[in-house]
């Protein structure tokens, strides 16, 4: 048994921080890049529909035919175990929920007043996106970004619990309860403490992403009367 085992101890509280910046180092990272390449893909379809709308649907609806987390683990079997092949298979599994919700927004926004005046007085597609719709989609991005961190985590720790996310020396919370499994007779708390320790973050996040969606439906509210 290794030293750590008698909890707690410098080493293991080490291990358990270590593990909360890797969690949050992918999280962030991964919902950074599904936002930017998600949000691109999917203002550029909703604005200008036809043939570039139904390109982009036929991808959507080929990426949601397979299970998200069978399709990460999938892709991080091919790419190898690493910290940044699980950012990667992540970001290719995750683009597609932000991209199909801000699609969906823009959809319904571009027959809006001010879109159809900047249109009349020669403004840029590019302009009218930037300018006009990304504002507007920016809220939903934001809610649904903070559910996508929680989700990132899990992935993350999923990963690593078997062995295709983060390898040794980095420590993961996933790869911690692994590791832990091989003494739950002896030193449960190995499992346990990680265990809730990734239970607390994740109901954080889901918490932070339930309130920013009142937050922000309140606010849009008030403007509305």
């Amino acid at each position: 048994m290794g030293p750590w085992l008698l909890w707690p101890c410098h080493h293991a509280h080490d291990r358990l921080i270590t593990g909360a910046s890797t969690s949050f180092f992918v999280a962030l990272s991964v919902v950074a890049l599904g936002i930017i390449i998600g949000g691109i893909l999917g203002i550029s379809s909703g604005y200008f529909s036809g043939w570039v709308d139904q390109i982009f649907v036929r991808i959507v609806d080929i990426m949601l035919a397979f299970p998200g987390l069978l399709l990460a683990i999938a892709l991080a079997g091919a790419l190898g175990p690493g910290i940044e092949n699980v950012i990667l298979a992540l970001v290719i599994v995750g683009w597609v929920g932000y991209a199909r919700l801000a699609r969906g927004q823009v959809l319904a926004l571009k027959q809006a007043d001010h879109i159809v005046a900047a249109q009349a007085i020669g403004a840029t597609p590019w302009r009218i996106m930037r300018r006009h719709l990304l504002p507007l989609i920016t809220a939903p991005l934001i809610i649904e970004a903070s559910f996508g961190i929680a989700s990132a985590i899990i992935a993350e720790a999923g990963l690593s619990f078997l062995g295709l996310g983060v390898q040794p020396p980095q420590a993961s919370w996933g790869s911690m309860i692994r590791d832990g499994t091989r003494y739950m007779l002896v030193a449960p708390h190995l499992v346990i403490i990680p265990g809730l320790t990734l239970m607390a973050v994740v109901l954080a996040a889901n918490l932070l992403g339930d309130w920013l969606r009142d937050w922000l439906d309140v606010k849009e509210s008030r403007k509305t009367r």
